[in-house]
C-alpha cells in the first residue's frame, strides 16, 4: 500500500499557509512533567483569565479506557486552585457507536472510569444551541451543547493518543 500523506486541510480549500494567516495566534501550553505538579504548573500559566463558573473539558474515556488523563491529577488541580474549587468537568455525548452516544450511558461510563470526586455536567443533555462565530471565515455559527451558556470559563486539558500515527500504521499492515 503506498504510504498516507497527510496534509493540513487537505480535501479541501480550507488550508492556509502560515506566512498568509492574520488574526492572533492560539497558545498552547505543554508540558513534559507528566505529574500533578506538571498539570498544575502549566495551569498557572493562564489561570488569571479563569474566572466566575468553570468548566474543566476532558476526554473521560470509554469504559476502562486506558487514554485518559489520571483522575488523580485532575482532582488535584480542583483542590489546589482555589477558581477551581466549585468547577464542573464537561462532557458531550458522542456520535459513534459507544455507551457514551446517550446520557444515561455516558453517566455510566462516567462511574465506570471514576469520575465521581466532582460534578459531571453533559452539556447536551438537555439538547443544543447555536451560537454565532464573531469574525469567523469558515464558521458563522457553531452548535454548542446548551449547558455551555452557563460557563464563564472553560479550562480543557488534552493528552495526545496518537490517532494519526495509529491510522498511519494500520494502513501498512
Amino acid at each position: 500500500m503506498a504510504d498516507i500523506k497527510i496534509v493540513p486541510g487537505g480535501g479541501g480549500d480550507k488550508y492556509i499557509p502560515y506566512e498568509n494567516r492574520k488574526g492572533n495566534e492560539s497558545v498552547v501550553y505543554f508540558t513534559r512533567d507528566l505529574s500533578a505538579e506538571g498539570l498544575r504548573k502549566a495551569y498557572e500559566k493562564v489561570n488569571g483569565l479563569i474566572k466566575g463558573k468553570v468548566g474543566i473539558k476532558l476526554h473521560t474515556g470509554e469504559p476502562q479506557g486506558p487514554n485518559i488523563l489520571p483522575r488523580d491529577w485532575v482532582r488535584e488541580l480542583r483542590e489546589t486552585e482555589p477558581e477551581l474549587a466549585d468547577s464542573s468537568i464537561i462532557e458531550t455525548n458522542v456520535y459513534y457507536e459507544s455507551p457514551r452516544a446517550t446520557t444515561q450511558g455516558h453517566r455510566e461510563v462516567l462511574k465506570t472510569n471514576g469520575w465521581t470526586f466532582c460534578p459531571v455536567d453533559i452539556m447536551d443533555e438537555e439538547g443544543t444551541v447555536t451560537l454565532p462565530v464573531k469574525g469567523g471565515k469558515w464558521f458563522k455559527e457553531m452548535s454548542h451543547g446548551s449547558h455551555m451558556l452557563n460557563y464563564d470559563s472553560m479550562v480543557t486539558l488534552t493528552h495526545f493518543k496518537g490517532h494519526v500515527a495509529a491510522l498511519a500504521a494500520q494502513t501498512r499492515i
